[in-house]
Parts: C-alpha cells; structure tokens; sequence
C-alpha cells in the first residue's frame, strides 16, 4: 500500500483500515483513507465483516432492464472490450464494464479464471458501488469520477483484498457519468508495475469508447480535436476525447467533458450553441464582425489556394477592395499560404 507503511501480516485489515479512516489526516492526505472513511462513517460497513449488500446478482430481471437503460453503451463498448480482453487475459484478469450506479452489466473473463470472479461476485447484475461493498476500482471510480488502481489491501473489505481493479469512467456525448471499466486480476501475485500498465489500456480503452460514442451522436456533424486537457490530476491520455462538434453554421453544439473543461463549458447537460472560432481560436483579437470577416477572407484565400483575384471573385468583390480588406485586418500574403499568386 502506497500511503501506509504496516502490512495485514502483522495487522489484521480491518485495524489499518479503521485506523487510517478514523485518523486526523488520514483521509486528507491519501485519497483510498478518504474512500475507506465514505465506506465506514458514510455507508456503515464494516471491513471485517460482510457487505452491507453484498456483491449478489439482482433479479435476471432488473438486470435485463439495467441493461436496455444502457443499451448504447453496451453497444458502443462491446468492441473496445474484446480488444481489452484480448491483451490482458493472459495475464488472468477480467474486463468489466458496470453502469453509472455500479452494477456490473458486461464481462469477459477466461473459463480459468471464472471461478474466482464467481466468488468475488465480480459478475453481471453485481453491484459493486462503493455504498454497497465499500472502497473498489468500479464503486470508487465512480464516486471520484476519475480513473485510479485500488491494489489489494487497498479495498476496504478484507474478503477482498486478493484483487487488483483498474478502473476508468465513461462519460457520455452529454458530458454525464455512464459508467465505469474495470480490469480486474484474478491473481494474487499482481504486481504493481503489471498495474500500471494495465490502468494505462484501460484508461486508452475509457477514452476511445467516449470517442466512439460522441462521434456516433454526432454523425453528420464536424468534429473537432480541441486540444490537451490541463487537468494535473488526470492523465494526458485524456487530451483524445477534447472533441466538439461543429453544425453546418459553424456553431459547436456538443462537445466532450474533457472538451467542456479545457474550454470552461458546463460539465453536463446541452449548452446553447457557441461560435466556433469564438470559442475554439485564441482571444488574441478582436472579436464580432472583425473576426467573421477576417475568417470569411482567409477562407477563401486557402480555398483558391492563395489566388487573391479568384479569392475576390469567390467573395464577390474587386481584387483591389479585397487587398485593402487584407490590409486593414491584417492578413498577409506569409500569414495565409506559401505563396499568394496575383
């Protein structure tokens, strides 16, 4: 464990466990202490003892109806979930994908290696939020909405310390939690440098099915990659889902949540449309009809590949007219294009 130095071979789990979440700075100073203080003080469990709810099947039931809720996701992640599996499962972990209430509702898992995740519980139609079985990779990803590794003795129940879970959310085209992914180990000798590897696909795989959803929600509409998030707590990766898409009048009405917070949008729901070269350039000029025109003129100009007469043709103006425009709002011939042919 990262934060604490004791191990379980000379003290029971649930000691250091409670200790750390009940300590004075325990829970500021380590981010799995603050989720063992939620599962104890907020939930009530005990980390010796069973589950609250433990991690059982709900009804074939609710399970179906989890699942038609989600039928998108399930169908947008079930290919970047074969590809997971296909990389890991030699290793004898497990990729899950859970809703956003943490209830499992996808596996792929070896014939090997089912018996264990039978035993954990770690199936579809389990629930593993952090209010039923206290700190894991699924329920604490969720709660955080961040990706992360809880290794071993880093779960708040002792029965489950055996497991490493690595785990990235997934947020919808609107922005919202839909869920989680999760690689979990079947093997007690996972080490912590297997972990981060493996958290380094699963967060790739996180991001690309965000991706995949976005486009699909989207289809029609240009999309744009906007740029690196900044975000010091998440990693670069994240930079791949930055994506807005763009209408025919060249307003972004929809954009990534890694999009909506690099460009300081509402984290969730539907905005009203923005301009896009508002919204997307740099504040280094002028904004209003300066910025509309200047962006028609250098369009055209890249449109007639730097022709400046057919460039005042396209645009319905004189070659003269268009040169004291250029002048005026500061386009150059270096600016615009290799070379601007008169």
């Amino acid at each position: 464990m990262a934060f604490f130095s004791g191990r379980a071979e000379t003290r029971l789990h649930a000691d250091i466990v409670l200790s750390a979440a009940l300590s004075a700075n325990g829970p500021a100073r380590s981010p799995v202490a603050a989720s063992w203080w939620r599962s104890h003080v907020q939930y009530g469990l005990d980390p010796a003892g069973p589950a609250r709810r433990q991690a059982e099947r709900t009804t074939r039931t609710e399970l179906r109806q989890r699942r038609q809720r989600a039928d998108f996701l399930l169908h947008m992640a079930a290919n970047r979930l074969d590809r997971l599996f296909r990389c890991v499962a030699q290793s004898g972990c497990g990729v899950f994908l859970s809703d956003q209430d943490g209830y499992v509702l996808d596996g792929r898992w070896r014939n090997g290696d089912a018996s264990s995740f039978e035993n954990w519980g770690l199936v579809p139609g389990c629930n593993w939020s952090e209010a039923a079985v206290g700190t894991n990779g699924i329920g604490t990803c969720l709660a955080e909405e961040r990706s992360l590794i809880i290794h071993q003795d880093e779960h708040f129940l002792e029965r489950n310390i055996a497991m490493s879970c690595m785990d990235a959310p997934i947020h919808g085209p609107d922005g919202q939690l839909m869920g989680a992914l999760d690689v979990s180990s079947a093997r007690s000798d996972q080490t912590a440098v297997a972990n981060q590897m493996i958290a380094a696909l699963v967060r790739q795989a996180a991001r690309q099915i965000e991706a995949d959803c976005f486009r699909h929600s989207h289809h029609g509409q240009r999309i744009i990659l906007v740029g690196e998030a900044e975000d010091p707590g998440e990693p670069s990766d994240t930079a791949v889902t930055a994506l807005v898409a763009v209408n025919e009048d060249d307003l972004v009405i929809g954009a990534t949540r890694a999009a909506r917070n690099i460009l300081g949008l509402k984290t969730v729901g539907a905005f009203s449309p923005l301009p896009a070269d508002d919204l997307i350039s740099a504040k280094t000029q002028p904004g209003g009809f300066w910025s509309a025109e200047r962006s028609t003129i250098v369009k055209a100009l890249a449109r007639q590949n730097g022709n400046i007469s057919s460039a005042a043709r396209e645009l319905g103006i004189g070659r003269a007219t268009l040169y004291r425009r250029m002048k005026r709002l500061g386009i150059t011939a270096n600016d615009e294009a290799p070379s601007l042919r008169s």
